[in-house]
């Protein structure tokens, strides 16, 4: 049997090099200065509409975005604003808010990389956040101190923004107090005869920077509410812990419970868990809201949609052209005093559940 020798596979086609801004400067008919420019979004150069359509043209053809190191090199910073991914899981609110950011700082030309360092904290999870030297940090929640604040500094950061109950030295601080959606969700079920106020904590890891404050502001509300009339012999008012976790059998084993526990009335946490509790109620029996009142927060659209009607707490956030000009404010003028704002509003919004 003859043997055909096998012939040799052709090599590779060799890559092809990657486009630069020569060759977008010679397609356009333009400077390298000029593509720079052009690309760079460079305000201090007029550069006119055409120019510029020819530049943004050339470089989509040849496939060529800027060199982002090389421009941070140029400009002694980046343009990459980082946002480190919230210890907990959020809710819709907060992610319509993150969304509203993004958009706001892309228009601004910046870029937003959020970053997932599961189990870092502190110092050790801004020396992480340092070593991609944003010009900028959005740090969501609490944890970050001084020390982290400086580490960031040192490394480039011209901002260092924190989102959560309190300030931190050094830093921009937009306090978001969750007492105060507590508070109000407390002073509305006060105010319609409810005395026994349960109070759901989720178990979920995480959330207890939220839960806690609002905890705390369902009390601050409860303290000074009279017993009911008729007298000495009626119960006290007060906020009691439901610890539960975001699961059915969960919220069935608590209603199960309910009537024992003498509440008449609940702030749910958010709606989510609202919800969840009030199915787990109405199979059980108990009366939405002649037996318990029902109150969440976030103010969801599946909220209106439940019977009865949800009544929640409108919450406000800062909205994310703000805090983006913030960001901005602070990178082109890193040597100004620390901002800080007051930024959660929250309004009950009455409804059939209370």
């Amino acid at each position: 049997m003859v043997q055909i020798p096998k012939q040799p596979a052709p090599p590779p086609p060799a890559p092809r090099p990657a486009p630069t801004s020569a060759d977008v400067a010679r397609l356009a008919g333009v400077s390298r200065a000029t593509v720079s420019y052009v690309l760079n979004n460079t305000g201090a150069v007029r550069i006119s509409e055409p120019t510029r359509r020819r530049v943004h043209e050339a470089a989509e053809e040849l496939g060529y975005v800027p060199h982002a190191a090389a421009r941070t090199l140029r400009s002694g910073h980046s343009r990459m604003v980082l946002m480190p991914a919230p210890p907990m899981q959020v809710g819709p609110l907060y992610s319509r808010f993150l969304t509203e950011l993004h958009g706001a700082l892309g228009s601004l030309d910046y870029t937003v990389v959020q970053y997932g360092g599961a189990g870092l904290h502190g110092d050790e999870a801004a020396r992480a956040w340092a070593e991609l030297r944003p010009v900028a940090v959005l740090v969501p929640g609490s944890g970050l101190g001084r020390q982290g604040v400086d580490i960031l500094k040192r490394s480039g950061a011209r901002a260092v923004v924190t989102l959560g109950p309190q300030r931190v030295d050094g830093a921009h601080a937009l306090i978001m107090d969750h007492a105060r959606v507590g508070h109000s969700a407390g002073a509305h079920l006060v105010a319609r005869g409810r005395r026994r106020i349960g109070v759901v904590m989720p178990e979920e890891p995480g959330l207890e920077v939220f839960s806690r404050p609002r905890l705390d502001g369902v009390r601050a509300a409860v303290s000074g509410a009279d017993r009911p009339e008729g007298g000495a012999g009626g119960p006290a008012a007060a906020a009691v812990e439901l610890p539960l976790a975001y699961e059915e059998e969960a919220a069935a084993r608590l209603a199960r419970r309910w009537r024992s526990l003498g509440l008449d009335a609940v702030f749910a946490y958010n709606d989510e868990y609202a919800m969840l509790l009030t199915r787990a109620l109405k199979d059980e029996g108990i009366g939405i809201p002649d037996e318990t009142a029902v109150v969440g927060a976030d103010d969801l659209m599946l909220g209106r949609l439940l019977r009865p009607r949800l009544s929640t707490v409108h919450i406000e956030l800062p909205s994310g052209r703000d805090l983006a000009e913030l960001v901005d404010r602070a990178v082109r003028d890193p040597g100004g005093p620390p901002e800080e704002h007051d930024v959660l509003d929250a309004r009950v919004v009455h409804r059939e559940s209370s």
